[in-house]
C-alpha cells in the first residue's frame, strides 16, 4: 500500500511535517522498486552470460616425467629429469624476456621501397633480433608469434604457459587474475626442482602464487600505464647481476617482463618518440644479454601480443595478435627447414607460429614433460638442427607432442561425455600418423623424406585438433541463455509498463509493485534453490532463474489491483510514435554488422532528425515567447550535435572510410597541441552559458551564483591546467623539470577537482536553499510581464510571480525564479557530476561532453516550449544523446578503445575500488551525465507543489532506462541468434557486452544519482513552499 495521506491537522506545521514524511516514504519506496528492477536485470544478464561466455573444462591431470604419452623412440628411457624427461634436453637454463606488446613489425627493418607506407617512430629501433637471425642463423631465429584473442596480458600468459586456447568467458575476466589450476610450464619447472626468478609485471604472481624464488624475485605494479620506466628499470637493474658467472648457480630460469613498450603504446601510441626510445632501450638490453649469455643458457625474447594503430590491445585485429618471437643460443643448434631462407619473414603473415607452440618447444628443450592440456606443436627451427636436415628429432618431438594431445583429448572426451563424432576427423589422422611413424621405426635407416613425412603427419593431426577444440569450446549453454533472455524480456516489459502504461500516480502504485516483486523474488529463489539440489542441476543457476522469474511474476501480480489505471503502452502521439520507431530501428540495426559498425552515424542521423522536427514544432507554437525559445534552442541543439560529430575515433572495420580526429593522429594516443584550447575555452565560456539559462528563468540566485560563477569556473580552469601539464609531460616541454614532479602536481590538481565536484558540490546540493530572490516592489498598475506564459501548462505561475496578483496601494513581495524552482534546484546535481566527468575526459572528449550538456539545456527548453513534459521524447532523446556522445568521447564498442590511462588521472598507482570506478566514469561519461539529467525534464518550469511530481520523475527515469533495456534485449537476442556468425566475437559480442554494461550503469546512476537526488532538491523546495497534498 502507498503511504497514507495524513489527515487534516489544525496545526499547519504538523500537517507539513506529516506530508514531508509521506514524500520521503514515497521516494524511498520508488527507489526500492527501481532497484528491484535493476536486480532483475542483473540476474538476467548473469544467466545469459553464464551460458554465452562459456569456459572450457579444466582437467586436473598433470604430465609426469616418468610417464610419457607414448614410448620414446630409439630406446630412449623416460623419467630422468637431468637428461630430459621424454626427450634429451638441449639446455640447462633459460632467460625468458617478455616485452609486453612487442608487435612483429617493430622487429623488422623498414623497407623504403614499399609503396604506401611511411617510416614510423617504431621502425628500425629494435634491430638486434633481425640482425642476429640473419648473421648467425644457427644461433637465433625470428618468427611472427600469433596470439589468440583476447589480446590482454593475463590471458596471453595463460596461453604461453599452458598451451591451451582461451574461451569466450576469458574476455570478460581480463583483469581478475586468479591462480592457474591446470598443468603449466611454471608448475613443471617447480616439480623438476628448478629455481625460477621473476622480475617485472606482477600479473605472474596472481597466476602462479608461491612459484618464484622469494629472495631474488622482484614484482612491480603492472597497471600504471602512465609510468614507462619504473618496471623496466627494475627488471634491468636486477637481471644483469644474475647473469654474472658468480650468480648463475642461484637460478635455473629467469622470467623478465618489461612493460615500457606497452605503456608507451597506451599513453602515446606506437608512432611517438617515446616508443622509439623504449624500443632502443630494449635493443640495448638484448645486446647486453647476448654478451652475458653462456653456452648452456637459452635466451627467448617474445611479445605477448601486439597493439593497434593507437597503441591499444584486447581485440583480434591483425596488429593486436601479431607479436614477435626470437630464440637465441650460443650453442648454434638452430636451423631452417628445407626451402626456408635464412632471412626472417618480412611480414607477420609469412610462416607465423601460434603462441601455444612455445609450450611444447620450451618443455622439450629444457627436458620437461609437456603440460597435460597443451595443444601446441614444437617450433621447427628449434629441433631441425644447424644444417636443417635433422628430421629425426623433429619427427620425434612432433610424435611426443601429438601423443600428449591425443591423451588429453581422450581424457577430455571422457570427462565431458562427448560422443564419437567429436573425434571423427582427428582419429583417422592420428591412426595415419602412427602408422607412418611405425613404418619409419621399422626401417633401419629411414630417409629424410620419410622422417619429414612423419613430422608433417603429426603436425596435420595437431592442427586438426586445434580446429576441433575451437569448435567444441565455442558451444553455448542454450538453456542458461534462454533463462537469461526470459528474465530480461520480462523485466524490461515490466519497466515499460511502469514507465508508459500507468495513467495515475506512479508513486501511489509503487509500494504494491515493490511488495509483490520482493515476495516473488524470495519465493522464486527458494524454489530455485530446492530444484538446484536435484541431480545434474546447478544450484546457482536455478536459484538465479527462480529469483528472476519469481520477481517478474510478483511484480506482474502487483499490477493487477491497479489494472483500472493501466493502458496498453503503445504510442498515442506523433512524438511518442517517433521515439518508439527510432528505438525499434536501432534495435533491428544491431542485427547487422554494418549498422553496428556505423552506429555513431545512425545516432547522428536520428538526433538531427529530432532536432529539425523540434525546430518545426517550435516554429508552429502560437505563443511568441515559446516560439522564440523553442526555435533558438532547436537551432542550438542541431549546431551542437553537428559540431560534436567532428570528434571521431575510428574502429578498424570503418577504415578507410573514416578518419580519426580524437587524437593527434590515427596512430597516436595523445591529444594534438591545438586541442589544449578546448578545456581553456570550456573554462571561459561554459559557466557563462549555464549562467544564461539560469538568468533566463531568474534562478541565478543564492548558491547558484557561488557554484556556477565561482566554484565551477575555478574547477574548469584547474581541469585545463591539468591537461596542459599532461601535454607538457608528453611533449617534454620542460626537460629540466622532473617527470615525478609533474605527475605529483597533476595528481594533486585532479584530486582537488574531484573534491570540489563531489565533496563541495554534493554538500552544496544537499544543503542549498531554492535559487530564489524575494524583492519588495510597489504594486504595478497592470499585469506583470513574463518570459513565459502567465500560466504554464501545468498550472504553474510565470517566471516573475507576485504574492498578490491584484493591484493594491501597498508594496508587493515578488519572488524571482518561482516558476523554475524545482528544475533549477535539481540541475545543480548534474553540474557537480559534469565537472568530475570533464576532468576524466581527454581534451577533445571534454569539448564533446560540454556540447552534450549544452544540448541537455537546449532540450529542457524545447520540451517546455512545446509542452512535452509527459511525452517519452525527452528521456528517449537523452538516451540517444548518451549513446551518441559515448562515441564522440573517443570510445567504440571494442575492448581496445577503453582508455585505461584515465584510472591514473587522480591516482599514482592502482587503488581498488577507485581504479575501475574511474575507468567506468571515463568510458560511460556521456551516458552518466544524460542519465543524471533525466529528472530535470519533468521538473523544468513546473509549479513547485505540483501533485504527482515524484511519479512523473520516476516515469521519466524508467522511460530513459527502458531505451537501454530495449538495446540490451535486442543485442542479447541477436548475439544468441548469430552465435555462429563470423563476426560474433569482433562485432556482435562486444556490442552486446556494451549494451548490458550500459544498462546496469545507467540504472545505477538513475536510481542512486537521480531518484535519490530528487529527495534533496524537492525536499528543499518543499521546506519553502510546502508539500503536495
Amino acid at each position: 500500500m502507498a503511504p497514507p495521506k495524513p489527515p487534516p491537522s489544525p496545526d499547519p506545521k504538523a500537517q507539513q511535517h506529516a506530508l514531508s514524511v509521506r514524500f520521503k516514504a514515497q521516494q524511498a519506496l520508488t527507489v526500492g522498486f527501481l532497484t528491484l528492477l535493476l536486480l532483475l536485470h542483473a540476474l538476467a544478464i548473469y544467466l545469459f552470460c553464464s551460458g554465452f561466455l562459456l569456459s572450457r573444462l579444466v582437467l586436473p591431470d598433470r604430465s609426469e616425467c616418468g610417464i610419457p604419452p607414448i614410448q620414446p623412440a630409439n630406446g630412449y628411457v623416460a623419467g630422468d629429469a637431468e637428461q630430459g624427461c621424454w626427450f634429451p634436453k638441449r639446455f640447462d637454463k633459460a632467460v625468458i624476456v617478455v616485452v609486453d606488446a612487442l608487435r612483429y613489425d617493430f622487429t623488422v627493418p623498414f623497407d623504403d621501397g614499399e609503396g604506401g607506407k611511411t617510416r614510423g617512430q617504431y621502425h628500425d629501433q629494435l634491430g638486434v633480433l633481425w640482425e642476429t637471425s640473419v648473421a648467425e642463423p644457427t644461433r637465433g631465429f625470428l618468427r611472427p608469434f600469433i596470439a589468440d584473442p583476447p589480446t590482454t596480458t593475463l590471458q596471453r600468459l595463460k596461453g604461453l604457459t599452458t598451451g591451451s586456447l582461451p574461451t569466450l568467458v576469458e574476455g570478460g575476466s581480463n583483469f581478475a587474475g586468479t591462480a592457474i589450476d591446470e598443468d603449466n610450464l611454471i608448475e613443471q619447472l617447480n616439480r623438476a626442482g628448478k629455481r625460477i626468478v621473476h622480475l617485472g609485471d606482477d600479473t605472474w604472481h596472481a597466476l602462479f602464487p608461491g612459484s618464484f624464488d622469494a629472495n631474488l624475485t622482484r614484482a612491480y605494479d603492472s597497471f600504471n600505464v602512465w609510468d614507462l620506466h619504473t618496471v623496466d628499470k627494475g627488471v634491468t637493474e636486477h637481471v644483469f647481476p644474475l647473469l654474472e658467472p658468480g650468480m648463475r648457480g642461484q637460478w635455473d630460469v629467469i622470467i623478465g617482463h618489461y612493460l615500457g613498450v606497452d605503456h608507451a603504446g597506451h599513453r602515446y601510441g606506437p608512432d611517438h618518440p617515446a616508443m622509439g626510445e623504449k624500443l632502443r632501450e630494449m635493443d640495448g638490453v638484448v645486446v647486453r644479454m647476448i654478451e652475458a649469455l653462456d653456452d648452456e643458457t637459452l635466451l627467448v625474447v617474445l611479445g605477448d601480443h601486439g597493439m593497434d594503430v593507437k597503441g591499444d590491445h584486447g581485440g583480434e585485429s591483425e596488429d593486436e595478435v601479431q607479436a614477435a618471437l626470437w630464440m637465441y643460443s650460443k650453442k648454434g643448434i638452430f636451423g631452417r627447414g628445407d626451402g626456408i631462407g635464412l632471412e626472417p619473414p618480412r611480414s607477420a603473415k609469412e610462416r607465423p607460429v601460434a603462441q601455444i607452440d612455445l609450450v611444447p618447444t620450451l618443455a622439450l628443450l629444457l627436458g620437461l614433460p609437456i603440460p597435460f592440456n597443451n595443444l601446441g606443436q614444437p617450433i621447427e627451427e628449434a629441433f631441425i638442427g644447424a644444417k636443417g636436415v635433422d628430421y629425426g628429432s623433429s619427427a620425434e618431438v612432433g610424435r611426443l607432442t601429438a601423443a600428449q594431445i591425443h591423451r588429453y583429448q581422450g581424457q577430455y572426451s571422457e570427462a565431458r561425455n562427448l560422443d564419437d563424432d567429436a573425434a571423427s576427423t582427428t582419429r583417422p589422422l592420428w591412426e595415419a600418423a602412427i602408422q607412418q611413424s611405425q613404418q619409419v621405426e621399422a626401417t633401419k635407416k629411414p630417409s629424410q623424406g620419410a622422417l619429414k613425412s612423419t613430422y608433417d603427419a603429426f603436425a596435420i593431426y595437431q592442427a586438426e585438433n586445434v580446429r576441433v577444440c575451437r569448435h567444441l569450446w565455442a558451444r553455448f549453454d542454450l538453456v542458461s541463455m534462454g533463462m537469461g533472455i526470459t528474465v530480461l524480456v520480462g523485466s524490461v516489459a515490466l519497466l515499460a509498463a511502469y514507465a508508459r502504461a500507468i495513467t495515475g500516480d506512479r508513486a501511489a502504485i509503487t509500494p504494491v509493485l515493490l511488495g509483490g516483486g520482493l515476495a516473488g523474488l524470495a519465493l522464486g529463489a527458494a524454489a530455485g534453490a530446492a530444484i538446484g539440489y536435484l541431480p545434474s542441476a546447478s544450484i546457482v543457476q536455478s536459484t538465479s532463474f527462480g529469483a528472476g522469474l519469481g520477481g517478474v511474476i510478483g511484480i506482474s501480480v502487483g499490477f493487477w489491483p491497479a489494472r483500472q489505471e493501466l493502458r496498453i503502452p503503445y504510442p498515442r502521439t506523433f512524438w511518442g510514435g517517433l521515439s518508439f520507431l527510432t528505438c525499434l530501428l536501432l534495435c533491428i540495426g544491431f542485427a547487422s554488422n554494418s549498422f553496428t559498425i556505423w552506429e555513431d552515424e545512425q545516432l547522428l542521423f536520428f538526433l538531427t532528425t529530432f532536432g529539425f522536427l523540434m525546430l518545426g514544432s517550435s516554429l508552429g507554437q502560437p505563443d511568441p515567447d515559446d516560439r522564440m525559445l523553442g526555435t533558438w534552442n532547436s537551432v542550438s541543439f542541431l549546431a551542437a550535435t553537428r559540431l560534436a560529430s567532428f570528434s571521431r575515433l575510428c574502429r578498424e572495420e570503418q577504415m578507410p572510410n573514416c578518419r580519426s580526429t580524437y587524437y593527434a593522429s590515427a596512430s597516436s594516443s595523445t591529444s594534438a597541441a591545438w586541442q589544449l584550447a578546448i578545456p581553456i575555452a570550456i573554462a571561459i565560456f561554459l559557466p557563462s552559458i549555464i549562467k544564461y539559462f539560469f538568468h533566463h528563468t531568474k534562478n541565478y540566485q543564492g548558491s547558484a551564483v557561488i557554484w556556477i560563477g565561482i566554484a565551477l569556473r575555478i574547477g574548469l580552469f584547474l581541469v585545463a591546467g591539468f591537461w596542459i601539464l599532461d601535454a607538457a609531460d608528453d611533449g617534454n616541454w620542460y626537460p629540466d623539470l622532473s617527470k615525478s614532479l609533474l605527475k605529483t602536481t597533476r595528481v594533486i590538481i585532479a584530486q582537488a577537482v574531484l573534491a570540489l565536484a563531489f565533496a563541495a558540490g554534493y554538500a552544496t546540493y544537499v544543503f542549498a536553499s531554492p535559487f530564489l530572490a524575494v524583492i519588495n516592489e510597489p504594486a504595478p498598475t497592470e499585469a506583470l510581464s513574463s518570459t513565459s506564459k502567465p500560466v504554464d501548462v501545468d498550472g504553474g505561475p510565470s517566471i516573475l510571480t507576485t504574492i498578490n496578483a491584484k493591484p493594491t496601494a501597498r508594496p508587493k513581495l515578488i519572488i524571482l525564479g518561482y516558476a523554475n524552482t524545482q528544475g533549477s534546484r535539481y540541475l545543480l546535481l548534474p553540474l557537480t557530476w559534469l565537472l568530475a566527468l570533464l576532468l576524466l575526459q581527454k581534451p577533445m572528449g571534454q569539448g564533446t561532453l560540454a556540447l552534450c550538456f549544452i544540448s541537455i539545456l537546449n532540450l529542457l527548453e524545447i520540451i517546455d516550449a512545446n509542452n512535452l513534459r509527459l511525452s517519452a521524447l525527452g528521456p528517449v532523446v537523452l538516451a540517444l544523446m548518451g549513446s551518441y556522445y559515448y562515441f564522440k568521447t573517443g570510445h567504440q564498442a571494442t575492448l581496445s578503445s577503453i582508455q585505461w590511462e584515465s584510472a591514473f588521472i587522480p591516482l599514482s598507482t592502482v587503488s581498488y575500488p577507485w581504479t575501475p570506478v574511474l575507468v567506468i566514469l571515463n568510458t560511460f561519461g556521456a551516458q552518466i551525465i544524460c542519465a543524471i539529467a533525466v529528472p530535470a525534464i519533468p521538473l523544468w518550469k513546473v509549479k513547485p507543489t505540483l501533485p504527482g511530481l515524484l511519479g512523473r520523475v520516476a516515469g521519466a527515469v524508467a522511460t530513459h532506462g527502458l531505451v537501454y533495456g530495449a538495446f540490451a534485449v535486442a543485442t542479447v537476442i541477436e548475439a544468441a541468434w548469430l552465435r555462429r556468425h563470423l563476426m560474433l566475437y569482433r562485432i556482435f559480442m562486444p556490442r552486446m557486452l556494451m549494451s548490458v554494461a550500459v544498462l546496469v550503469v545507467v540504472e545505477v546512476v538513475g536510481v542512486v544519482g537521480g531518484m535519490v537526488g530528487v529527495r534533496w532538491s524537492m525536499g528543499s523546495v518543499g521546506e519553502v513552499f510546502g508539500w503536495e497534498e
